[in-house]
């Protein structure tokens, strides 16, 4: 089993509202890869309610069977339209991927 573990930063928004409702409409997105991409056994999606300053502001945890179906859902191109979407609100990801 793979354990794929991403951390998203938001660049900065014009308010807060704004930053909550770019992170609402992420993890919508987010969430609704599971129903879409069936080498996907386990996807939780977190938006951070610390206030730390080295908190990220979204944790993505996603569990697939092996490697070769991780690397599927990273080429879905319901996966990649959900890039897009990150690539246009994120400052800055980390992203851990491990076997368990």
């Amino acid at each position: 089993m793979i354990k794929h573990v991403v951390f998203i930063k938001i660049k900065g928004a014009a308010s807060d509202d704004e930053k909550l409702q770019d992170l609402k409409k992420l993890k919508e997105a987010l969430d609704a890869l599971a129903a879409q991409i069936s080498q996907i056994k386990k996807f939780e999606v977190g938006i951070n309610v610390s206030d730390s300053s080295s908190a990220y502001d979204l944790a993505l945890i996603g569990e697939f069977d092996s490697k070769d179906d991780l690397e599927t859902y990273r080429v879905h191109p319901e996966h990649k339209k959900v890039l897009d979407l990150i690539s246009s609100i994120k400052g800055r990801t980390a992203v851990v991927d491990y076997e368990f």
